[in-house]
C-alpha cells in the first residue's frame, strides 16, 4: 500500500485559498498525480487544500472524501507572553532543552503543552488516521500494523504541513516536534509512504520520498518559501 501526503499550494491564509503562484503549483501537481492509479482521494475541509485538490480531481474526473482530521492541526497552548497560539510555534532554545519533546509518549505532557487542547487534538488526529488505514487493510497495533488485507492500493491525502507532521509522527512512533522543526514540506510537496511487510501479517510504513517537488522543477516553477524560517538571523525573512 502507498500513502501520498500532499501539502496544499502556496497559500493565501487570509482568504483560505491559493495565491496565483499556488494555482500554478497545483496545476503542475495535477499533471503528476493524474498519471497514477489512485484508489481513493481524501482532503482537508479547508479551502486551500480543497482548491489544491480540485485541479487533480477535475483532470482525473474523480471526487475526494472530506475528512475533518486532515484540517490544519489545531493543537494550542497558552503562551505566558503571547496568549493562546499554535503548540508547534516554539523557539529552538526552548524545546530542544527538554528531552521529553523528543519522545513520542511524552512530548505533549509538559506544563506548556497541557495548558490547552494539544493532547486532545493530537489523539484525535491519530485516531483519524488509524481508522482510515484500517479501512484500507492495515490496523495499528503498538508500533506495528496488523495486515488485515494486503494490497498495492495508493491513496492520496491533501492536507497541511502541521497536520502532515502529526500524521508522520504517529505512523513512525516519533515526536511531532522533530517533524515540525527539523523537516519542512513546502507547498504542493508530495511525501510517499510504502508498506514494508517482511513478516507475514505485520507491516510498517517506510518513507521513500519526503517533500518531493519534482513536478515544480519539471514545470520550471520555483518552490514557495511558505513554512520555512530565516536561513540566517540577519536575513530579512521570516523569524
Amino acid at each position: 500500500m502507498e500513502i501520498l501526503i500532499v501539502r496544499h499550494g502556496d497559500p493565501n491564509y487570509a482568504l483560505d485559498t491559493l495565491t496565483t503562484k499556488g494555482i500554478r503549483e497545483a496545476k503542475l501537481l495535477a499533471k503528476r498525480l493524474s498519471k497514477l492509479d489512485v484508489k481513493a482521494f481524501y482532503c482537508s475541509p479547508l479551502g486551500r487544500a480543497k482548491k489544491t485538490a480540485s485541479y487533480t480531481l477535475k483532470m482525473m474526473k474523480r471526487k475526494a472524501e472530506t475528512l475533518d482530521f486532515l484540517r490544519e492541526f489545531e493543537g494550542k497552548v497558552i503562551d505566558p507572553e503571547k496568549g493562546k497560539m499554535q503548540c508547534w510555534d516554539r523557539k529552538p532554545a526552548y524545546w530542544t532543552e527538554n528531552p521529553d519533546y523528543y519522545t513520542y509518549d511524552n512530548w505533549y505532557k509538559s506544563e506548556l503543552m497541557q495548558s490547552a487542547n494539544t493532547e486532545k487534538e493530537y489523539k484525535r488526529v491519530c485516531e483519524g488516521i488509524d481508522a482510515l488505514l484500517e479501512k484500507h487493510g492495515y490496523r495499528h497495533n503498538g508500533k506495528l500494523y496488523d495486515v488485515i488485507e494486503e494490497n498495492h492500493d495508493t491513496i492520496v491525502l491533501f492536507c497541511h504541513f502541521g497536520v502532515e507532521s502529526v500524521l508522520l509522527s504517529h505512523i513512525f512512533g516519533i515526536s511531532p516536534m522533530i517533524m515540525w522543526h527539523n523537516f519542512v514540506a513546502l507547498p504542493t510537496s508530495v511525501t510517499r509512504l510504502v508498506t514494508q511487510e517482511r513478516e507475514k501479517g505485520k507491516a510498517i510504513f517506510t518513507c521513500v520520498q519526503y517533500g518531493d517537488l519534482s513536478h515544480l522543477y519539471a514545470g520550471g516553477e520555483e518552490p514557495s518559501f511558505s513554512a520555512r524560517w530565516c536561513e540566517c538571523y540577519s536575513d530579512e525573512t521570516r523569524h
